[in-house]
């Protein structure tokens, strides 16, 4: 989840000015957390305590009210009205990344991606993309190869991962979509070596930079066993009060290389 979160921030500031290059500052003193973080760590107090999740992403826009959500998300949060808005948007794959961490075969992970993806984003693509991610951090942390990743993700969403990120950097713009996001950010991991160089190749496409990461970073911190300290430590900092509590609870949890 701390990959995830790590790719956010690092994104954050070349969402709306984006950089065609891995040669650029990691992270500097303009970076911040946005709504991605926000809500993968709503999902993850609703993981941690059992709770309901849709009531926690609404408290949760609330509290953080200018991080920065999509106009039909924030309505949503906004209104009293629990129903789904029958989303696509890549919001369901930005904030999944707990589920692939949290839950102990693949199965479950599906499902509970889908439970949790339907409070919102309850569009087949929505769904979809969801799955995708927290399938691919499952089997990336259960030792499953870069191969076997693209292969079941291919094979079980119809995702094509064949393409290059040189040639998708030429020609990528900005997508909100999930199908327009989760496949790249993929990708992005498929061609790392590891974590840093995996949050590098996402922002390097352009795009909706801090989601590609932060769905990158996800996968990427599941497959190379953590987050590098020389980048998760600044992250952390960045994180207020409720945020870093409770992804250090989140961590010590389901992950090895929980942050003391």
């Amino acid at each position: 989840m701390l990959g995830a979160i790590a790719g956010d921030v690092i994104g954050s500031i070349y969402e709306w000015n984006n950089i065609k290059t891995k040669a650029f500052e990691l992270i500097g003193p303009r970076c911040t957390f946005t709504d991605d973080t926000v809500l993968t760590v709503a999902l993850a107090e609703a993981i941690l305590d059992g709770a309901d999740y849709g009531p926690l992403l609404k408290a949760y826009a609330s509290r953080y009210p200018r991080a920065g959500y999509g106009g039909r998300f924030k309505q949503w949060a906004r209104s009293d009205d629990p129903t789904p808005y029958y989303s696509w948007g890549n919001g369901a794959a930005m904030r999944i990344s707990p589920v692939g961490f949290a839950f102990g075969s693949l199965d479950e992970v599906l499902a509970k991606a889908d439970h949790y993806t339907r409070v919102t984003h309850d569009h087949p693509e929505g769904i979809k993309g969801a799955q995708a991610v927290a399938a691919s951090i499952f089997l990336a942390r259960t030792g499953r190869s870069r191969d076997d990743i693209m292969r079941y993700v291919e094979t079980t969403f119809g995702y094509d991962l064949s393409r290059r990120l040189d040639d998708i950097r030429l020609v990528y713009r900005y997508d909100s979509s999930c199908q327009g996001t989760v496949p790249e950010a993929i990708i992005a991991f498929l061609e790392s070596t590891d974590f840093e160089d995996a949050i590098r190749n996402a922002i390097s496409i352009g795009g909706d930079s801090d989601t590609i990461a932060c769905i990158t970073g996800g996968i990427a911190q599941a497959f190379y066993g953590g987050v590098p300290p020389a980048i998760a430590q600044p992250v952390m900092r960045i994180l207020d009060g409720l945020l870093l509590t409770t992804t250090k609870r989140f961590m010590q949890s389901y992950t090895p290389e929980a942050p003391k």
